[in-house]
Parts: C-alpha cells; sequence; structure tokens
C-alpha cells in the first residue's frame, strides 16, 4: 500500500508540473539561463518529497522513478494519437514576423521582445528583422527564421547543387 501512494503522488506531481511549465509558456524552456537551471533544480527539490510520500526507502524510489517513466510513456502515446490534446498541452507555432514586420500581437502572446527576435535574425546570419521573410516560434520554444537573404542557407543551398552537378 505504501507504494501505491508513491506511485500516486509521483504521478500527480508530473500532471502538476507538466500543467505549470504549459502555463509559462514553452519560450521559458527553449534555451536554459542559469537561472531557468537553478529553478529546475529547486523545483526537483521542492517536489521531490510529496513525491516519495517520506518512504525515503530504495524501493521508494524505484517506484516512484517507474511511475515517471510510465506516466510520461503514456503521456507521449496520448499526445501523439490524439492530436487536440497535443496541441492543448504543446500549443501551436507562432508566427512572430511576416515579410520583415514583426506582429506585435502574437509576441505579445508568446512572451517574446524585440530584443530577442533581433537575437534570433543573429543567430541566423541574418542583419535586420526587415530581411526576415518568416520567423515562428516552434513548439519546442525555439525560433526558426526563415529568409532569402540569409547567406548561410545560400551557401548550404549552393554546396548541395554544387555535388549534383
Amino acid at each position: 500500500m505504501p507504494y501505491l501512494i508513491v506511485a500516486g503522488s509521483s504521478a500527480a506531481v508530473y500532471v502538476f508540473l507538466i500543467l505549470a511549465i504549459r502555463l509559462f509558456g514553452k519560450k521559458e524552456f527553449s534555451q536554459l539561463s542559469v537561472f531557468d537551471i537553478v529553478f529546475i533544480l529547486l523545483i526537483s527539490n521542492a517536489v521531490q518529497n510529496s513525491m516519495i510520500a517520506a518512504n525515503f526507502t530504495f524501493w521508494g524510489g524505484v517506484v516512484s522513478a517507474v511511475t515517471l517513466f510510465g506516466i510520461n510513456f503514456l503521456f507521449k502515446n496520448v499526445i501523439y494519437k490524439i492530436p487536440k490534446i497535443s496541441e492543448w498541452v504543446q500549443g501551436h507555432p507562432i508566427m512572430l514576423i511576416y515579410d520583415g514586420k514583426p506582429i506585435p500581437e502574437n509576441m505579445e502572446k508568446a512572451k517574446v521582445s524585440i530584443p530577442e527576435l533581433e537575437e534570433a535574425t543573429r543567430e541566423h546570419g541574418i542583419h535586420s528583422i526587415d530581411e526576415v521573410d518568416l520567423a515562428v516560434l516552434e513548439l519546442d520554444g525555439s525560433i526558426s527564421i526563415v529568409s532569402e537573404n540569409n547567406p548561410s542557407l545560400f551557401k548550404r543551398k549552393r554546396r548541395r547543387y554544387s555535388n549534383e552537378i
């Protein structure tokens, strides 16, 4: 019976953390800063005792870990098979820039600032937001940038096609 309490507590904490992360937004976990890493470590420490329900035995830890692996496996299968649940849990991609113009309402919804967009464009080898054809906040929190002016993209295409000649 005590192991059922550990399993139930572990599953409840897992669901709670999924919901909390969903509320904070996907951008928060795309590139972890020092603050994010400390936050994750503290959260894991804070919920540890509630998961194992004061059962500090080896088997209590194993039951908790197996429960977490199991519920993670189940959730992955559910979101794979039921797209509506996947969209609710993971959200959907958000267009941030279209044809060189930022979309303020989408940026507000995604909590992405102009300096963050400028950083993303520089990471993709683009000097200015005006040169961006499309920027999208992806499900994993990364920002995808599409631009005809992207020199690295041009080099990759050129390299790919030069091998075919």
